[in-house]
C-alpha cells in the first residue's frame, strides 16, 4: 500500500480511555488514559463525560506533537446501539442522539462515538465506529426463546471477536473471514461464545444475560428459581439486576472478581475455589458445543481470546472438553484498538463500503 492514512482510534472504558494513532495498521503510539473516579462522580450521566475525556485525548494529541490536520480518519469504538449488522458506521446524527438518550442502556462504549463525530466534525474528517457491540447478525430460528414475550437478542464482544477471527483466519488458514466457520469465545468481565458462518456472527449468547458465568455475571440462570426469587420480596429490582450483571458469577461465590487470585486459592488447596474455576470452564466449554451445533460440526477453528484466556488453568481446563470438535487457537487478550484501525483503513482503501445507521428514520 503506497499511500500512508494516519487514523485516531479512541476505546473509553469505565474509569480510561484507550488511544492510539495508526499509520495504515501500524501503531505510532497507544495511550491508556486514566480517569479519577472523584472525576467521573461530577457527571449524572455516562455520555455527560465526552467532553471532559475529549479534552483529555486531544491533550494527549498535542503533548505527542500530533497534529489535528495530520488524521485521515478518526474511528470509535461502538456503544449501546440499535441492533445493526457488522461492519464500519458512519456516525451520523442519529447515532449520536440515540447515545446521548442511552436508548438501550448507559455504557463507557457510548462515549467513543461522541468523542469521534466532534473531533471529525471540528476537522472535517470522516468519523465510524466498528462492529458495536449490538451487532446482530442472528438467523431468525436463533431469536426463539421458548415465550412469545420474550425474543432473545445480541449484544456481544463483536469488535474483538469478528478481529480475532480475521486474523486466525489469514494467519493460521490462508483464507478469508468469510471462506470459515469459527466458534470464538471472548473471555472477560462477560462471556460470549459466537458461531461465525462465513462472516456473519448467526448465533451468540447475550454477554449480559445468558451463556456462562463470568468474573462478575452470573450469566443464564434457573428460570422458574429466579423468577420466583424477584417476586418474594427479598431483593428490589436493582438488587437483583445489579447481583445478576455487577456481583454475580465467581465474585457471587468467592468475594472476588480477580481471577489471578482465584487460581491462587484453587492453587493453594482451596477446594471451594476449584470447583468454581472448574464450573467457569465448564460452563465455557458446553457453550462451545452448543455453537458446534449452531454450524452443525463444521467448524474450522475454536478460538479462545479476551483477558482471561491468558490463564492456562482455563484454557487448558476447556481444551479437555472441546477439542475433539476443532482444533483450538488462543488469542489471548483483544485487539480492539487494532480492530477499529483496520476497520476504518478497510473503508479509506475501499475494501470496504462504510454502512449507514438508520439513516431515512425520523
Amino acid at each position: 500500500m503506497s499511500k500512508k492514512y494516519r487514523i485516531l482510534v479512541i476505546n473509553p472504558g469505565s474509569t480510561s480511555t484507550k488511544i492510539g494513532i495508526f499509520e495504515n495498521r501500524q501503531p505510532l503510539f497507544v495511550e491508556k488514559i486514566e480517569h479519577d473516579a472523584e472525576d467521573l462522580k461530577v457527571f449524572p450521566h455516562i455520555a455527560d463525560q465526552y467532553q471532559y475525556r475529549m479534552e483529555l485525548v486531544l491533550k494527549i494529541l498535542e503533548q505527542k506533537n500530533i497534529p489535528l490536520e495530520s488524521l485521515d480518519l478518526v474511528v470509535g469504538r461502538g456503544g449501546l446501539l440499535r441492533p445493526v449488522a457488522g461492519g464500519t458506521y458512519i456516525i451520523n446524527e442519529i447515532m449520536r442522539q440515540d447515545l446521548l438518550k442511552g436508548i438501550r442502556g448507559e455504557h463507557a462504549s457510548n462515549l467513543a462515538a461522541l468523542i469521534a463525530y466532534e473531533i471529525g466534525k471540528k476537522m472535517s474528517i470522516p468519523a465510524y465506529i466498528v462492529d458495536p457491540v449490538s451487532v446482530d447478525e442472528m438467523e431468525d430460528v436463533a431469536r426463539i426463546s421458548g415465550w412469545v414475550e420474550l425474543e432473545r437478542t445480541s449484544m456481544v464482544h463483536a469488535l474483538n471477536s469478528r478481529a480475532v477471527a480475521r486474523k486466525v483466519a489469514e494467519e493460521e488458514l490462508g483464507k478469508k473471514y468469510e471462506e470459515v466457520n469459527f466458534v470464538v469465545a471472548h473471555l472477560g468481565s462477560g462471556t460470549s461464545v459466537s458461531a461465525h458462518k462465513q462472516g456473519r456472527m448467526i448465533d451468540v449468547n447475550n454477554a449480559t444475560c445468558e451463556g456462562p458465568f463470568s468474573p462478575e455475571r452470573a450469566g443464564g440462570l434457573p428460570a422458574e428459581a429466579l423468577a420466583r426469587l424477584c417476586f418474594s420480596g427479598k431483593f428490589t429490582e436493582k438488587q437483583v439486576l445489579d447481583a445478576m450483571f455487577k456481583y454475580g458469577g465467581v465474585y457471587s461465590y468467592l468475594g472476588t472478581k480477580d481471577m489471578r487470585k482465584v487460581e491462587e486459592m484453587a492453587e493453594g488447596g482451596d477446594e471451594k475455589a476449584r470447583l468454581i474455576l472448574d464450573a467457569m470452564a465448564y460452563q465455557i466449554a458446553k457453550e462451545i458445543g452448543k455453537m458446534a451445533t449452531v454450524l452443525m460440526g463444521q467448524v474450522d477453528r475454536i478460538i479462545l481470546t479476551g483477558g482471561i484466556a491468558y490463564s492456562q488453568a482455563i484454557v487448558n481446563r476447556v481444551k479437555q472438553r472441546v477439542e475433539f470438535i476443532a482444533p483450538l487457537s488462543v488469542v489471548p487478550g483483544e485487539e480492539e484498538l487494532s480492530a477499529l484501525a483496520w476497520g476504518g483503513l478497510r473503508v479509506l482503501t475501499q475494501e470496504e463500503s462504510p454502512k449507514k445507521y438508520y439513516e431515512d428514520e425520523e
